[in-house]
Parts: C-alpha cells; structure tokens; sequence
C-alpha cells in the first residue's frame, strides 16, 4: 500500500501551484494551518541547497473534530501533509498523504469511514489539478 497519492503538473511554475493547491484545498473543505518553506529552513538552519519544496499542513475541522472525538491522539497525524516539489526538470509534483494507510495501525475500527471520507478529499483535490 502506497502511503501517498500524486500528480506532476507540467504546465505550472511552483508557486502557481501552491497556489492552485491551496484553492483545491479549499474547495473540499481544508485550510492550510501550516507552510513549510523547506528549502529555506534547510538553508537557514544547516546551510544545505535544497530544491524548491513546501509541505502544506491541511486540515478541515469537521472532519478533525469527529476523529478527535473518536481518538484523542489521532492528533499525531493531523494535520494532512500534502507536499509541493519542483524537479530538476522543471516539473512540478504535488503529493498528498493517503490517510488510510497512515492509520493503518492505529486499533480504532470507528476511524475507517473518516479516513475514507478524507481519502476521497484528497484524491479529488489531486486529481482536480492541472
């Protein structure tokens, strides 16, 4: 089981596809808590070059809230990381994590149908881009 799903847009420059992310984001419902500049935390923090890269933390409350109700350390693995890369082709990839595989281990049956539901979110907003 792949822990991720993915696109590689060929038609958008990096940050017109943060942009477009975080607006597919928003239409399923999820709003961007977090942005992590990964390239420039590495560059700052240890002085490494690193390709452009940003990790979306996306959450929509509904649903956190159901699952925070069912178990409440399920906030380990909230929020939804959903990732932007540029390749050295110039291609851009955006990847989003699979929260059913992220909770496979978690022994809690009532999770199944929120991770499904939020599968299902996030393959949209994945496959909704262009």
């Amino acid at each position: 089981m792949s822990y991720y799903f993915n696109k590689v847009l060929k038609t958008k420059n990096f940050d017109e596809a943060v942009e477009q992310v975080t607006d597919e984001l928003k239409k399923e419902g999820f709003g961007v808590l977090t942005q992590i500049d990964v390239k420039a935390t590495l560059k700052k923090k240890i002085d490494a070059d690193f390709k452009k890269y940003v990790i979306l933390g996306a959450c929509n409350p509904h649903y956190a809230h159901k699952a925070l109700q069912r178990e409440d350390k399920i906030g380990v693995f909230l929020p939804c990381n959903v990732i932007v890369e540029e390749h050295e082709s110039g291609d851009v990839e955006v990847s989003a994590v699979d929260p059913i595989a992220s909770m496979a281990k978690v022994e809690n049956d009532s999770l199944g149908e929120i991770a499904v539901e939020i599968q299902h979110k996030l393959k949209l907003v994945i496959e909704n881009l262009k």
